[in-house]
């Protein structure tokens, strides 16, 4: 028998999160070319993207990402990025068509599959912004954003303080 409870929750919650991360790599791409990076991030890799988190909002003067820092204690958090050196911005008939599309169509597909496993979620600015200043996901990684995942009782991403 597994009794679900925080400790136990935290390894059922780590064997999901492959499959989100697999669903954000596997999700289609705009370009044909993968230009998708992830990483799931928890511990003391969290408590160093918490502390870049504060010290970008305190330099800053962004208090959202002062109050996500607080957020995602004890969370796991998937990144997920890409850099914009794979291929250039393409032009057609003087339209632009952002390469950054590959990563919103990663980010949904991960989302989904979050939602689908009932594990609550939010995309986050402020945890990619500290990340690509970590260079956690890689030199190249200039664009990432944060999903931090909890399966507890009650959804902790929905009534924040502003």
């Amino acid at each position: 028998m597994l009794k679900l409870n925080p400790e136990t929750e935290k390894e059922v919650l780590l064997k999901a999160v492959e499959e989100i991360c697999i669903a954000a790599r596997t999700a289609p791409k705009a370009y044909g070319e993968d230009n998708i990076v992830t990483a799931i991030v928890y511990d003391e890799e969290l408590k160093k993207l918490q502390k870049e988190m504060r010290k970008i909002g305190e330099e800053k003067n962004l208090k959202f990402l002062l109050r996500d820092a607080e957020n995602i204690n004890d969370k796991i958090v998937v990144l997920i990025g890409t850099s914009l050196k794979i291929h250039p911005p393409l032009f057609l008939d003087n339209e632009y068509i952002d390469p950054c599309v590959d990563l919103g169509i990663a980010i949904g597909s991960a989302v989904s599959t979050a939602s689908r496993l009932k594990i609550d979620n939010r995309i986050m600015l402020s945890i990619g912004l500290a990340a690509v200043s970590l260079k956690i996901l890689g030199e190249d990684v200039k664009i990432a954003y944060g999903i931090p995942l909890s399966i507890s009782g009650k959804n902790p991403f929905f009534d924040r303080k502003k």
